[in-house]
């Protein structure tokens, strides 16, 4: 079904059949008058059919499902039928009159009649292929959401490991910790924190924002600590309300990424820089790292082509993503639209 619709099958299955059929109705034009007058009876009809049909279907029905526009939409629609029946009905009156010379040819009521049903049924079948083509790429697209969020769940439950013994363990080594030595207490409380979000509230589709925020935060902490003194690493926060909501580890792989790809040069200064604000119903995250063009690779790899396909499945056009590789700069700029 899918190569179906990939390939434009049924649009060709249509116009195939389509054009046939009123080919056969129309064998008395070719009989009677010639190639030429067969043909262009063909092509007009045809012509002008597919015009209606399309633009029905790019400009009328999006207006009329959204809701928006629907009293244009349908005035447009009406228009077009007008100019569809007026066209046909002057190359009939003149096919009839002039070409074919008909003793008793229809009157202007019946043939005007004639030629609205016929678009009209045409314009009917044509709006239920599509409306029934968009049903099913939409089960198929929910399909698609489920089974990947099944099976991150899957992946989620076989890396999972007893979170009560992991935190009494924690526990035991942070009281072990002497307390003059808080940099390790804090390390180990930052690192707590962040296990307890992943294991504990992470587990549905959206998590507060701030909460998301703050795990990044903790985890640009603690990677602070295993760079050197010419690593320069920046987590700016610009403020904003934070009173929306995200799905749960969408913003990590970025980061990630950029610790991951950072370049490790002696001589000049390295560096790390993630910025978010939140503004006008927009959330936009850049993360930005210098890189070694003689150690590059392909800079994110999977992780990023991962989290790009989540964003197609969460978001669908609700976001853009923009990653550009500039030598010894990679930069990425992530804009979601938030409630």
């Amino acid at each position: 079904m899918n190569k179906l619709f990939k390939y434009r099958i049924d649009h060709v299955a249509f116009w195939v059949f389509t054009i046939i059929f009123h080919a056969y109705t129309k064998l008395d034009i070719l009989q009677q008058a010639g190639l030429s007058q067969f043909i262009s009876e063909v092509v007009l009809r045809n012509v002008l059919l597919a015009a209606v049909i399309y633009f029905t279907l790019q400009m009328v029905i999006p207006g009329i499902v959204s809701e928006k526009k629907v009293s244009r939409s349908v005035l447009i629609l009406g228009v077009a039928i007008a100019v569809y029946v007026i066209i046909k009905d002057v190359h009939d009156i003149y096919l009839d009159n002039e070409i074919l010379k008909k003793a008793d040819p229809p009157g202007l009521l019946r043939r005007s009649w004639y030629n609205f049903s016929i678009v009209i049924f045409y314009l009917s079948f044509a709006s239920a292929m599509h409306f029934t083509k968009q049903w099913y790429l939409q089960r198929e697209h929910i399909r698609q959401i489920e089974l990947e969020k099944l099976n991150t769940e899957l992946e989620y439950l076989k890396a999972q490991i007893n979170p009560h013994f992991l935190f009494n363990s924690l526990n035991t080594v942070f009281f072990q910790i002497d307390k003059q030595n808080s940099a390790a207490r804090e390390t180990l409380s930052r690192f707590s924190d962040m296990l307890r979000y992943q294991l504990y509230e992470c587990n549905g589709n959206e998590i507060d924002a701030k909460k998301e925020i703050d795990y990044l935060r903790n985890y640009v902490e603690l990677q602070k600590l295993r760079t050197g003194d010419n690593y320069s690493i920046e987590f700016k926060n610009n403020g904003g309300p934070d009173n929306f909501k995200l799905p749960p580890m969408l913003l990590l792989p970025f980061v990630e990424n950029a610790f991951k790809h950072v370049s490790h040069f002696n001589d000049k200064q390295n560096s790390i820089s993630i910025e978010l604000t939140r503004l006008n119903g927009t959330f936009h995250m850049r993360v930005q790292n210098t890189t070694d063009p003689k150690t590059h690779s392909e800079n994110g790899g999977i992780g990023l082509k991962n989290v790009r396909r989540r964003l197609e499945l969460l978001y669908e056009s609700n976001y853009a993503l923009d990653i550009n590789d500039r030598g010894e700069l990679f930069e990425v700029n992530l804009n979601l639209k938030v409630h």
